[in-house]
């Protein structure tokens, strides 16, 4: 039995969802989002809940059940609050800046690296700290994740991109012998 699956998501004020087949569509304004589960759990939209349920025995059904509740709970919030990620740059040099839609990153490369922002994404820089906002929890971990394998950090410095909530575990440098 799915832990997960089996609870119920309350629709918050202003946000609509509704099954179309297979397809959960949610909406708040103009933003949609589709979630298609394949038919693979049922969903019943009533009295202010999602509610998932199960429509086969084996594992791979019960897998299911708690992923697209999770899927579907990630959407709600997306559309509600959104999602944030911050990376932080570490070392001589390193720097960003967005223009127009595209993030210019100086990471120590005999070249800048322009990132083309994707849509649905916000980028923001202050100082050494780089904001990813956005409504897709996964759009805004990729992104993030792109960016931080720019110049992932290495443990002798500590130099280059992490996110803010990283801990870096630091290595001893060489030491000569006597």
């Amino acid at each position: 039995m799915s832990r997960i699956g089996k609870l119920p998501i309350a629709i918050p004020a202003g946000v609509e969802v509704s099954v179309n087949g297979s397809v959960v569509v949610i909406k708040k304004g103009s933003n949609v989002v589709e979630l298609d589960t394949h038919n693979r759990v049922g969903i019943d939209v009533a009295e202010g809940n999602v509610v998932f349920s199960l429509k086969g025995e084996e594992a791979q059904d019960k897998a299911f059940w708690g992923t697209y509740r999770a899927l579907t709970a990630n959407a709600i919030s997306g559309l509600v609050t959104g999602f944030s990620r911050s990376l932080e740059i570490n070392g001589v040099g390193y720097k960003a800046a967005v223009k127009g839609d595209i993030l210019e990153l100086q990471l120590g490369y005999s070249h800048p690296i322009n990132f083309n922002i994707p849509t649905g994404i916000e980028i923001s820089v202050e100082k050494n700290i780089i904001n990813v906002k956005g409504s897709s929890k996964q759009q805004v971990g990729q992104v993030a994740a792109i960016i931080r394998g720019f110049r992932k950090p290495e443990p002798y410095k500590g130099k280059g991109v992490k996110y803010s909530d990283e801990t870096i575990i630091r290595k001893a440098g060489k030491t000569s012998k006597k």
